[in-house]
């Protein structure tokens, strides 16, 4: 790697955590940019996190490193592995069984076969307090203090971790949850408490528990997994440097916050790769971007229009496809969080190829990980993956990757795919050539769920691809749907790790309420506008003044769900209100191509606030020419249905001026693949690469 930094120059350090590798960046502030590729090490992914920082800031730690930003999908894989803590849910008398109730949804219409998923805390592990609040603050049944410490005896006996407290009503009356927590706090003091009031001041129940109860699950996982990590920091000479924790909205948070509400980041990796893909997007002076993010595990892929990141207020975790899944969901945890509009399914490199009890060829979702991983890698692996299919058609090339702890063999890869091409009688680039396209059919569901399935034309937009494997698989996804323009950035195996830099702080507060919006007074808007700020600011103590962000959740009368839309700065007033009014029944069309009819009844579900901080760094690194890996002129490759020699440049190589396909472009983190009738030229100002169909041909 390059020289580690110096002390004169301050660094930041983002760190991405994925299911094969962890993924370190230290940006100087001179723009100098070192970067680490390591395999991850479940289950204590800490030890990759800090064996990789600690590779960058040499024996020396340099005192000028002045934070380290982390992403990591630790929270997530212990809700998908049902790896969490043993969890209690207390409730109001009666509502013991929202969370196995669920919604009225489930995932496939005609699978009669189809059971929910059990629900995180086991029944007998949910217990009832008789106490109630009215939905106008009336106090129908008191809290009786005895009644909650018996409860906190039977909790001691269980030995129970962690508590997740959600009573009726409580996102307007909290008083009720907060005495509770209390009470267990002084009682057991080494359980985790988490009171829905404190993770979801929002309105329906079932919502409110499953996030409050996801949360209280990865809670004492998270905190320890955070020590250890400070820990490891600490043991490197980093002990004054503060680590901070991606969220799933794309901000950053302490890591004290985040072993509070863990729930919040979730989904902080992916979500730090959108924050990247914006600013490449700006400097590009590109509007419209499809994100695509394909690591070794998942497939990711996310919308960026008109400059702005999409965003969501819900995710389900554990479905065949996550959050971009709106009309099949139901198999998974549901969370009610602010997030980044991601779409996920099981496809990456990693992913394994299978034969179906038919003979039909299936890839993924289960993958060979980090341990073993696919099979080129030589790590014990025997099954074909999507990685050893790529090998095999040549667009992946054998020999080290990354920091030389993996050495790609290609006769491994052959081996594997030989035991699914065999069966169906195919040869062995066959086989591979197949394995290469159902991951690709795999992967544009969640291109399309987040274009086409929220009426976005795809071909309106350009594709930014990142991730290992993302550059590889781009050019054959933009054909399937129409796309005639490619972004590859710098860096890109590491791109989440880049966008971790550049991520803001960012604090959210809702309140619920049933208004309607022409008879509305403007007055209750600005009240809980008001009550949120005061909130937000005291989060924002001792830091720079933050911008705010005004969002409105509304919906026609009778309907059931709502629409969250901007809410303009200034003075809420009739005017405003009206513009909210006009802003919903617009964005109502596109969603559904219908509007309501001309004085519609149009009501606030809920006001939302969130305070951002000022970013991180700004889009401009320059990468050591030390990355640029030395390969042969040309390499045999598979191109439409034969073997043919592709040239291979690298990055540097690569002008203003298009270069025609086929061509493959070898980084030190991944591949850039440019297909036959498409071009590639390279930006000067960024260093991205932009591959465009037919252009320069």
């Amino acid at each position: 790697m390059s020289e580690t930094a110096t002390e004169d120059v301050p660094s930041r350090i983002g760190v991405d955590v994925g299911g094969t590798f962890t993924d370190v960046l230290l940006h100087a502030g001179d723009g100098r940019v070192q970067v680490r590729k390591l395999l991850s090490t479940p289950p204590s992914y800490d030890l990759a996190v800090v064996e990789a920082v600690s590779g960058l800031v040499g024996s020396d730690p340099p005192a000028a490193v002045r934070e380290v930003v982390h992403g990591t999908t630790v929270a997530t894989n212990a809700v998908l592995q049902r790896l969490g803590a043993e969890t209690a849910l207390i409730t109001t008398a009666g509502f013991r069984d929202v969370l196995e109730l669920r919604r009225l949804r489930i995932p496939h219409m005609y699978d009669l076969f189809w059971r929910k998923p059990p629900p995180l805390v086991e029944r007998r592990l949910r217990f009832e307090l008789a106490e109630r609040i009215a939905a106008n603050g009336t106090v129908l049944q008191p809290l009786d203090d005895a009644d909650v410490r018996h409860l906190a005896d039977r909790l001691r006996g269980l030995e129970i971790d962690s508590i997740a407290v959600c009573f009726l009503h409580s996102y307007l009356y909290p008083e009720h949850e907060q005495r509770v927590g209390a009470i267990l706090a002084e009682e057991l003091p080494k359980a985790s408490i988490s009171l829905s009031s404190e993770i979801l001041r929002e309105q329906r129940e079932y919502e409110r528990s499953a996030t409050t109860v996801v949360n209280a699950y990865v809670r004492p996982l998270m905190a320890s997994y955070i020590d250890r990590i400070r820990t490891g920091l600490d043991g490197i000479g980093l002990e004054d440097a503060p680590l901070q924790i991606m969220q799933s909205s794309g901000g950053v948070m302490t890591s004290d916050d985040a072993k509070l509400r863990p729930v919040f980041a979730l989904e902080s990796g992916p979500a730090a790769g959108v924050v990247a893909a914006l600013g490449m997007s700006q400097r590009l002076g590109l509007d419209n971007l499809i994100a695509f993010d394909m690591g070794g595990t998942t497939a990711k892929a996310s919308l960026i229009e008109n400059g702005a990141i999409a965003r969501g207020r819900e995710y389900e975790v554990g479905g065949s496809i996550s959050a971009g899944s709106r009309l099949i969901r139901g198999a998974g945890e549901l969370l009610r969080i602010p997030t980044i509009d991601i779409a996920e399914v099981g496809a990456g490199g990693g992913s394994i190829a299978w034969l179906d009890p038919a003979g039909g060829l299936q890839v993924g979702p289960r993958s060979a990980g980090a341990d073993p991983g696919p099979a080129c890698y030589g790590r014990g692996g025997i099954e074909p993956t999507v990685t050893d299919a790529n090998v095999v058609l040549g667009t992946i090339p054998a020999g080290p990757v990354a920091d030389g702890q993996i050495t790609i063999s290609r006769e491994l890869a052959e081996t594997a795919i030989s035991r699914v091409a065999e069966p169906l009688g195919l040869s062995i680039a066959e086989a591979a050539d197949g394995i290469h396209r159902i991951a690709n059919a795999r992967m544009t569901r969640a291109l399309r769920a987040v274009s086409s399935e929220k009426g976005r034309d795809p071909r309106e937009f350009a594709i930014i691809a990142y991730g290992g494997s993302g550059p590889v698989h781009a050019g054959g996804l933009a054909e399937d749907l129409g796309v005639t323009t490619i972004v590859v950035p710098p860096v890109a195996g590491l791109f989440s790790a880049v966008g971790l830099l550049f991520a803001r702080p960012e604090f959210h507060e809702v309140r619920s309420c049933h208004l309607d919006v022409d008879a509305v007074d403007p007055d209750t808007i600005s009240a809980l506008l008001e009550e949120m700020r005061v909130l937000l600011d005291s989060a924002f103590a001792g830091r720079e003044q933050p911008n705010w962000a005004r969002t409105a959740d509304l919906r026609y009368g009778g309907q059931s769900w709502e629409i969250e839309v901007e809410l303009p700065d200034g003075t809420v007033d009739r005017s405003l209100l009206a513009g909210l009014r006009a802003r919903f029944e617009d964005e109502h069309e596109v969603l559904y191509g219908v509007r309501g009819q001309p004085g519609s009844p149009v009501e606030v579900r809920a006001v939302r606030l969130a305070a951002l901080g000022a970013s991180g760094s700004t889009l401009a690194f320059d990468v050591a020419d030390a990355l640029v890996p030395d390969r042969d002129a040309t390499r045999r490759v598979w191109v439409c249905g034969e073997v043919r020699d592709v040239p291979v440049r690298a990055r540097a190589s690569i002008a203003s001026d298009p270069a025609p396909g086929p061509l493959l472009v070898d980084e030190y983190d991944t591949t850039v693949v440019v297909p036959d009738d498409w071009s590639v030229r390279r930006h000067l100002e960024t260093g991205a690469l932009v591959l465009e169909k037919g252009a320069g041909s």
